[in-house]
């Protein structure tokens, strides 16, 4: 496969949540990913059709039984020739197995061996089972999503599983890929979905701490608190999504619903926000999202439909750019981020472009 890790082999141990993803990320980046498959897959309660399991296209597979010594000799096997291994079992369950960092290394030094787990691979909650939402739970990531009053807002697993779990993953794993090829040496990468969530809390974390912040869902710039930040319904019970943070987005917005900003309270004014709030969401429920969208189209108001999984295929933007293809019985999101190499340099005499 072409792309720049063509050449990196990777062992992804089957698992649910951010392991399969980080491979697919990885092997769309051209690397070669053997995935690692058990007898019988984990148990979640849900019915998989393997058609539609995305995130394994691509992948070989080779089954092994970890809890047997045959299982457990194919894989070493398998890591002597390999630069990359992911796991996502709870802490101390490969050393178990006599699988851990130092039986892999003692049959190749340079292997990166990444581990995704919830809580980390130390730490009082280390051996606690969860899953993403309470992962976004401890780090105080949900309880800033949502409505108020009321409880968080359940989020899709991207946050955690993916972002802050699969995303880190690939990020260290691929960081420590570096230095293993210039030092003969690998190391373990613990890749906490905590940890992640943490780190992407940052910029949020630091307003907070600058009073720029307040610690209550729906009272902030980015939150749905303001009424240039948020989703309005529309009248045929969709909706549209507004962004228009920027003065003059914000005046495009004003302009576009037939408002005089003139006459209307500050755009920061926050004790006017939930007016404002009202007034756009009876604005915007006079008319379908399909006419807001004509509205709004080719202006800097920051305003787009929210389209439904079934709408993407066919958005124009997602079809000019080839956003998906077709695999099977399948679509598959194309591979990203999209590389382009850079261009040859010119030769002697040659005058640049």
């Amino acid at each position: 496969m072409n792309g720049p890790l063509a050449g990196v082999r990777v062992l992804e141990l089957e698992a649910p949540g951010p392991v399969p993803w980080a491979g697919m990320m990885l092997a769309n980046m051209g690397a070669t990913v053997v995935r690692v498959e058990r007898p019988a897959p984990a148990d979640m309660g849900i019915k998989r059709d393997p058609h539609f399991e995305l995130t394994a296209h691509g992948k070989q597979a080779v089954g092994a039984d970890l809890k047997t010594r045959a299982g457990r000799a194919t894989l070493l096997d398998l890591v002597a020739d390999a630069d990359i291994l992911l796991e996502g079992l709870r802490p101390g369950v490969m050393e178990r197995l006599g699988l851990g960092p130092d039986a892999c290394w003692a049959r190749n030094a340079a292997l990166v061996y990444g581990r995704v787990t919830g809580w980390g691979q130390d730490g009082p909650l280390a051996h606690t089972v969860g899953h993403d939402i309470n992962y976004l739970a401890v780090s105080g990531v949900l309880h800033a999503i949502g409505p108020e009053p009321g409880p968080p807002a359940v989020p899709l697993n991207l946050i955690g599983d993916f972002g802050a779990g699969g995303m880190l993953l690939v990020s260290g794993v691929l960081a420590a890929l570096l230095q293993a090829r210039s030092s003969g040496r690998g190391q373990v990468v613990d890749a906490a979905m905590v940890d992640g969530a943490l780190s992407m809390l940052a910029p949020i974390f630091g307003r907070w701490q600058a009073g720029q912040w307040q610690d209550r869902r729906a009272s902030n710039l980015l939150d749905g608190g303001a009424h240039f930040y948020t989703t309005y319904l529309t009248a045929d019970g969709k909706a549209v999504a507004v962004g228009a943070i920027e003065p003059r987005f914000y005046a495009a917005l004003m302009a576009g619903l037939g408002l005089e900003a003139a006459s209307l309270p500050g755009q920061h004014d926050r004790a006017s926000w939930p007016r404002m709030r009202a007034m756009l969401a009876d604005i915007f429920a006079r008319h379908t999202r399909d006419h807001w969208t004509r509205v709004f189209q080719d202006t800097e108001a920051c305003v787009s439909p929210v389209l439904s999984l079934a709408e993407l295929p066919r958005h124009p933007h997602f079809a000019a750019r080839a956003s998906f293809r077709r695999i099977g019985r399948a679509l598959h999101p194309a591979p990203s981020p999209r590389f382009a190499p850079a261009a040859e340099p010119p030769g002697p005499g040659e005058p640049r472009q």
